[in-house]
């Protein structure tokens, strides 16, 4: 089974939210998804990234990671900052949720990754940052 990745680093400014998008639907092309799934993808991965943008760092000098690997009709993608973590994860992923109200923010980011991808998984560490994996099958 062929395996193609990517990985890309850039700065933590909301501008760049929509360059990850398009490099993500771009580098997935090769797998033939149709347009519900690329759009179900760019949408989980804007608010992924967003949810590193706005929650995970104060400096937009900081990085944000994003890595994305398809195998066969498997794409996995992997958000990743190295921020200031979240104290409660399952508190973060309920609905309408959001340290931040001040930004209005919906606080719908997980709900909306959860929806449009087959499998999220949120790992963070206090202090360390947090990485948002991502799994959705594509053509089936």
């Amino acid at each position: 089974m062929n395996k193609n990745e990517m990985y890309i680093s850039f700065d933590a400014r909301s501008v760049n939210e929509g360059f990850a998008r398009v490099a993500v639907a771009a580098f997935l092309t090769e797998a033939d998804p149709t347009l519900d799934e690329i759009a179900d993808i760019k949408t989980a991965v804007s608010e992924a990234v967003t949810n590193a943008i706005i929650h995970g760092y104060e400096s937009p000098e900081e990085k944000v990671e994003l890595s994305c690997r398809v195998q066969g009709n498997e794409v996995e993608i992997t958000v990743k900052d190295h921020g200031c973590g979240i104290p409660d994860v399952e508190k973060a992923r309920e609905p309408f949720y959001t340290t931040k109200p001040q930004l209005e923010r919906s606080g719908m980011g997980f709900a909306f990754m959860e929806a449009f991808m087959d499998r999220v998984e949120v790992i963070s560490s206090v202090g360390n940052g947090t990485t948002v994996i991502m799994q959705k099958k594509i053509g089936v």
